[in-house]
C-alpha cells in the first residue's frame, strides 16, 4: 500500500510542477508591453540588463529569479494650458493646446519606459510627461517671435513635436499628436497685428475697387472708341468680303461646273464601263452555264452509255472468269481422273507384272534353275492358243465361190484341188516366223532337228502343219 501511495504522490506533485511551469509562460497582449525583470542577464556590452522588454509574444518567466508586470500601450490624453510665456520679443503669450502621448514600443524606448515608468500610476505619468511638455512649449515660445509663432503655425508645432518627442523618449513616451488651439497675449498685440492685418485688407480693396472703377470708365471710352473704329473697320471689311465673297463664288461656280461636268463625264464612262463589265461578266456566266449544262449532259450520257456498256463489260469479263474457272476445275477434274486412272492401270500393270514376276520365280524354281526348262514349260503352256491364233487367221475368211478346174496333174502327180488347198495352208505364217516375230527363238526340237544336252538325248518328231 505504502509504494502506491508514493507513486500518487510523485505523479501529484508532477503534475502540480507542470502546471506551475505552464503558469509561468506568460504571452503578452497586443495594447502591452511585457517587462521581465530580475536576472535577465547582460547587454551585448558587458553590463547588466536591468529588465527585458517584449511587445507581441511570450517568454517563460523563471521562478523565484524572475518576475513581470505589463505597461499599457493607452494612447494619454494631456492638455496643457501655457500661460505667460516669453517669446523673444519679450511679449509674454498664452498657448493653449492638447497632447496625445503613449508609450513608444521602440526596443530602446521600451526599455526606458520599463526603467522610469513601471510601476507608476497613470495620474503620475500624466503629471511627468506635462512637467517636460511645458518646459519644451517655453523653450520653443523662447526662440520665436510672435509674428511667425501667429502665421507660421507648421513652423512652430515642428518645433514642438521636435523638442518635446526627443525628451519624452528618456522616459520611455512617445509624441503621438499637438493641437495648438489659439494664442493670446497679455498686451492685445496679436489682436492689434490683427487689426493691423484687418484694416490693411480693407484699404487694399477699397484701392483696388477705385482701381478697377477707374480702369473700367477708361476701359469703357477706350471700348467705346475702339468701337467706332472697329465698326467702320469692320463695315470696310465687310463691303470687301462681300466683293471678294462674290468673286469666290463666281470662282466656285465656274469650278463647280468643271467639276459637275468632269464627274458626269466619269459618271457616263464609267456607267459605260460598267455595262460593258456587266454584259461581259453576263456572257461569262452564260458560258460557264453552257459549260456547266454540256459537262452535266456528257456525263449524263456518259452514266447513259459507258456506265451499262463497262457493266456489260464487267459482267461479261465475270462470265468469262466463270467460264474459264468451270473449264480450269473440269480440265482439272479430268487431269486428276486420268492421273487417277492411269495411276490405277500403272498399279495393275505394277500388279500383274510383280506376279509373272513371281511366277516366273516359280517356273524357274519348278524348273529346277533351268531357264531353258521353263521357256519350255512356256511354250508349251502357251502352245494351244498359238495355235488357235493361226487357225483364227482363215477361220472367218469368206469365199463365195471357187471354182476348180482339176485336171489331176497327169501321172503321178498331186491333182490341182489338192494342191490349192495345200497353198492355203501354206499361206498362214509359220510357227518359226510367229515366234521369231515375238522376239524369241523357236526351240530345236519343234523345228524338227536333234538337240543333245548332257546326259539327257530328245529325239524332235516332225510336226506337220
Amino acid at each position: 500500500m505504502f509504494p502506491f501511495v508514493v507513486v500518487i504522490v510523485f505523479v501529484v506533485i508532477f503534475f502540480v510542477t507542470l502546471l506551475a511551469l505552464f503558469s509561468r509562460y506568460k504571452r503578452c497582449p497586443s495594447d502591452k508591453i511585457l517587462v521581465i525583470y530580475g536576472k535577465t542577464g547582460r547587454t551585448k556590452t558587458g553590463m547588466t540588463r536591468s529588465a527585458r522588454t517584449i511587445h507581441g509574444g511570450a517568454a517563460f518567466i523563471w521562478p523565484v529569479i524572475q518576475n513581470y508586470a505589463f505597461l499599457d500601450l493607452t494612447p494619454i490624453s494631456l492638455e496643457v494650458n501655457l500661460t505667460n510665456a516669453l517669446s523673444r520679443q519679450n511679449i509674454r503669450i498664452d498657448v493653449p493646446s492638447r497632447f496625445t502621448v503613449g508609450i513608444s514600443t521602440d526596443p530602446g524606448v521600451m526599455t526606458n519606459a520599463a526603467e522610469r515608468l513601471l510601476g507608476l500610476q497613470l495620474g503620475q505619468i500624466q503629471e511627468l510627461a506635462k512637467d517636460i511638455i511645458f518646459g519644451q512649449l517655453r523653450l520653443v515660445v523662447a526662440t520665436m517671435d510672435i509674428e511667425e509663432i501667429n502665421t507660421d503655425r507648421d513652423k512652430f508645432l515642428a518645433n514642438v513635436s521636435q523638442n518635446v518627442e526627443a525628451e519624452l523618449q528618456k522616459i520611455g513616451l512617445k509624441l503621438i499628436n499637438v493641437n495648438i488651439t489659439d494664442i493670446r497675449d497679455e498686451s492685445a498685440y496679436i489682436e492689434a497685428l490683427g487689426k493691423e492685418a484687418a484694416a490693411k485688407a480693407i484699404n487694399d480693396a477699397k484701392k483696388t475697387v477705385a482701381e478697377k472703377n477707374r480702369d473700367g470708365s477708361i476701359g469703357e471710352a477706350i471700348a467705346k472708341q475702339d468701337e467706332r473704329v472697329q465698326v467702320a473697320d469692320a463695315n470696310a471689311k465687310a463691303v470687301e468680303g462681300e466683293n471678294l465673297a462674290q468673286i469666290a463664288i463666281a470662282q466656285s461656280n465656274a469650278l463647280r461646273r468643271q467639276r459637275e461636268a468632269e464627274a458626269l463625264k466619269q459618271a457616263v464612262a464609267s456607267e459605260k464601263v460598267q455595262s460593258a463589265k456587266a454584259l461581259e461578266e453576263a456572257y461569262q456566266a452564260e458560258k460557264a452555264a453552257e459549260m456547266s449544262r454540256s459537262d452535266r449532259e456528257r456525263a449524263t450520257r456518259t452514266a447513259d452509255i459507258v456506265i451499262p456498256a463497262e457493266i456489260d463489260k464487267k459482267k461479261i469479263e465475270i462470265d468469262a472468269e466463270a467460264v474459264a474457272e468451270k473449264i480450269r476445275r473440269i480440265a482439272k477434274g479430268e487431269a486428276d481422273s486420268i492421273v487417277a486412272k492411269k495411276t490405277a492401270e500403272a498399279t495393275g500393270i505394277y500388279e500383274v507384272l510383280t506376279k509373272q514376276a513371281e511366277g516366273f520365280g516359280k517356273l524357274v524354281e519348278a524348273a529346277k534353275e533351268s531357264s531353258r526348262d521353263a521357256v519350255l514349260l512356256m511354250i508349251a503352256d502357251k502352245l494351244p492358243e498359238i495355235v488357235r491364233s493361226q487357225v483364227e487367221a482363215i477361220k472367218n475368211l469368206k469365199i463365195d465361190k471357187i471354182t476348180v478346174w482339176d485336171t489331176q496333174g497327169g501321172e503321178g502327180k498331186t491333182p490341182a484341188t489338192a494342191n490349192f488347198l495345200a497353198g492355203m495352208l501354206k499361206s498362214l505364217p509359220p510357227l518359226e516366223e510367229i515366234f521369231r516375230m515375238a522376239g524369241m527363238e523357236l526351240p530345236d526340237y519343234l523345228k524338227g532337228k536333234k538337240t543333245e544336252e548332257p546326259g539327257q538325248v530328245i529325239e524332235a518328231e516332225e510336226v506337220k502343219d
